[in-house]
């Protein structure tokens, strides 16, 4: 891809970093009515998958599924729910969604239309315990990628 200087996944985190290593970063993103959604984003800018090299492909799995464990064991949601889209920001990432039966958007997916006014009173209690959750995401990746 030539054009980086403008992809926003290049000059920002666009969330809150929560571990970064060479090859990709881990970012809590900031959303107000899905707080538990998190986004694998590769380092260097390239479009898709298949531009990684296959031990590169398996630690970007292996960061997503690290992800999915730690919220399931943490927050124990109904659903994980996991996309790697990039048309609009053709720059690759993933992200790891935790999903309720109850959230504003269920059971459509996280770019759909709110399908019911969201529950403020779960979104706070959630929200209450996402730094233990980013705490526990830091120390895992750490120990498995390498220092932060």
């Amino acid at each position: 891809m030539a054009d980086h200087a403008s992809c926003p996944l290049c000059s920002t985190d666009v969330g809150h970093v929560i571990w970064r290593g060479a090859d990709f970063r881990l970012i809590r993103a900031e959303d107000v009515l899905l707080p538990a959604f998190y986004r694998v984003v590769w380092t260097a800018h390239v479009a898709e998958f298949t531009d990684l090299t296959a031990l590169q492909r398996m630690s970007c799995m292996d960061a997503v599924t690290l992800i999915e464990q730690t919220l399931r064991a943490r927050l124990q949601p109904d659903k994980i729910n996991l996309a790697s889209l990039g048309n609009v920001v053709p720059h690759l990432h993933w992200h790891v969604i935790a999903r309720w039966r109850t959230d504003a958007y269920w059971p459509q997916s996280a770019w759909s239309a709110a399908q019911r006014e969201a529950d403020t009173a779960q979104l706070d209690a959630l929200r209450a315990r996402l730094p233990a959750v980013d705490a526990a995401l830091a120390e895992a990746f750490s120990a498995r990628f390498g220092a932060n």
